[in-house]
């Protein structure tokens, strides 16, 4: 339960960065060109990356 609070964590600090405190687009300026659909696939796959790294690094403990 705990490896899935983490991953909820890290998801929602990501999407609350970049819908409400990020409102000058400094740290997300460069995706300003992005279509919806890229930016869907981006935090798609940060996402992903993010599961698989914390997963790979947590299998001794799991």
């Amino acid at each position: 339960m705990s490896a899935f609070a983490a991953l909820i964590i890290v998801v929602l600090a990501v999407v609350v960065d970049f819908f409400w405190l990020d409102v000058d687009r400094k740290r997300w300026g460069w995706m300003k060109n992005w279509t919806t659909l890229q930016k869907g696939l981006f935090f798609s796959f940060f996402i992903l990356v993010s599961v698989l790294i914390y997963a790979g690094l947590s299998l001794d403990f799991l």
